[in-house]
């Protein structure tokens, strides 16, 4: 992938901020925060970097072009005019997904069929071919079209990247790895104060902030769709995991992980086994609302049964009562809790030191922080 190009990484809203600042402590130019993604401009380094380390980015997709589409005659014609023979060969499976908002063009089938079609077309061009095995490897082309403005993009990543491998199993609710990260960065831990998840679940909290104290990126274990493609050499990819693998850290941390059901702590253990940081992590089936603090003193980052998937807002509401009396009263313990409750503060029983906006997936909530 010789030259320079754009890439856009979607992200849950409310984590573009911090998907930003993942890429600019990359070292990676032109970093541009939008509306649930973030843009940027780079080489074929680049794209296996992002990959690698990104903590809370959904997936790196490089941009082909965009154009008007306000009818499937310019969509045929401007899927048509891009470079796509420059990046999938003969033999490259290229099927189609995406989404439309607030356009003329609202059926995604039929444009997904659009696309394909004009796929076909310039790809036979191209590659003077009369159709298109799609044998090989897998080129997934993205599209959006928004408010007429088709983007159309390949996806560099494949599997999502909050699917780092080492949770085949969860518990009810879990938390996608990406959003657990970025509450691990939001409340500022680096793996030298103490760290408690009262609520584990299958671990992915503490396990996350056992990977961001030793500066491990999350990518290290797991393939991406772009190393099949040959337009990035295996060798910009071996030196992107071994520039990672350099920046690791290789100290003492205090994380702690209770949950009051005994099978969940279990699983956390073994997920923190399969990710390598088993030995950082102390595990504890205990009642957060009994049982007494690791420490003196750190941060505790959680996210407690909402009443949306798994309790009645009944007993979500008691349980946010019974935390403010035990939890909140740590005085000397920062606090992040995740949650879509909208009363939270009022029945934690003190106003949140800042709020802010998340999603986990399609659930709207807020970061309540303490401190």
């Amino acid at each position: 992938m010789a030259g320079m190009y754009e890439f856009i990484v979607p992200c849950l809203f409310g984590l573009e901020g911090p998907t930003a600042e993942d890429l600019r402590r990359m070292g990676i130019q032109d970093v541009r925060a939008e509306n649930g993604r973030v843009r940027f401009s780079g080489d074929g380094a680049a794209c296996a970097r992002a990959n690698i380390r990104l903590r809370t980015g959904e997936r790196v997709l490089l941009r082909l072009g965009g154009f008007e589409a306000a009818s499937f005659e310019q969509l045929f014609e401007g899927v048509k005019a891009l470079p796509l023979g420059q990046f999938i060969p003969r033999d490259g499976q290229f099927p189609v997904k995406g989404y439309c908002l607030d356009s003329a063009l609202h059926s995604v089938p039929d444009c997904q069929r659009i696309i394909k079609k004009a796929a076909a077309v310039k790809l036979g061009q191209t590659h003077r071919a009369q159709w298109m095995p799609e044998t090989g490897a897998l080129y997934q082309i993205q599209f959006s079209i928004v408010k007429d403005q088709a983007e159309i993009c390949l996806d560099t990543t494949g599997a999502p990247l909050f699917k780092r491998g080492y949770r085949p199993g969860h518990v009810a609710a879990p938390l996608r790895e990406t959003l657990a990260a970025a509450l691990v960065g939001l409340a500022r831990y680096r793996g030298r104060d103490g760290f408690w998840d009262p609520f584990c679940g299958s671990g992915t909290i503490p396990i996350e902030a056992a990977l961001t104290a030793r500066n491990r990126a999350p990518g290290l274990n797991r393939p991406f769709a772009a190393q099949r493609w040959g337009l990035v050499p295996e060798k910009v990819w071996r030196d992107a995991a071994e520039e990672a693998r350099s920046l690791e850290y290789h100290g003492d941390y205090h994380i702690f992980a209770s949950d009051i059901d005994p099978k969940a702590v279990a699983l956390a253990r073994e997920n923190a086994r399969r990710a390598g940081v088993e030995g950082d992590i102390t595990f504890s089936a205990a009642d957060a609302l009994t049982a007494p603090a690791p420490w003196d003193k750190g941060v505790i980052v959680c996210n407690p049964p909402y009443g949306e998937r798994m309790l009645e807002r009944q007993q979500a509401q008691q349980l946010y009562r019974d935390m403010g009396r035990t939890l909140g009263r740590l005085p000397d313990w920062k606090q992040y809790v995740i949650s879509s409750e909208p009363d939270f503060e009022r029945l934690y029983g003190r106003p949140a030191s800042r709020r802010r906006k998340l999603y986990n997936g399609m659930i709207q909530c807020y970061l309540n922080m303490y401190w």
